[in-house]
């Protein structure tokens, strides 16, 4: 299985990286499989292409987690479930209410989101 891995040199690589560890965010592999092994590999490719070739963006916490659940897939229904609530999934993308810690948790927990992306103070909107 990790025959296939190869270098990423250019956004076809980088695609091709991102398509093969997109699965892995849905079914976690097991700790010391095959499959972990071949995550963590992946994902070490991808964050040094990433450093590479992207300026990093300072983005604001929700800005950066609809970005996250754009790359990966995941709709605000997913995050409503992930939440507990459509309504707060709701507030939470539109600025209305802030994330807690719980919340952040519970992202970095089971999707996998870089909780310190999350952290940063932002604006709500007004009502």
């Amino acid at each position: 299985m990790m025959d296939n891995i190869r270098p990423i040199r250019n956004q076809d690589d980088f695609d091709w990286a991102i398509a093969e560890v997109t699965p892995y965010f849905d079914h976690p592999p097991e700790k010391g499989s095959k499959d972990a092994d071949r995550f963590d590999v992946l994902s070490d490719l991808i964050e040094a292409y990433e450093n590479r070739n992207f300026v990093p963006v300072d983005h604001e916490p929700i800005a950066f987690l609809q970005g996250f659940m754009e790359m990966t897939g995941r709709t605000q229904s997913d995050l409503a479930e992930l939440l507990g609530s459509r309504s707060r999934a709701s507030e939470i993308i539109n600025r209305k209410r802030a994330l807690t810690v719980e919340m952040i948790f519970k992202l970095k927990q089971s999707w996998g989101v870089p909780a310190d992306c999350l952290v940063k103070p932002y604006r709500l909107a007004v009502a």
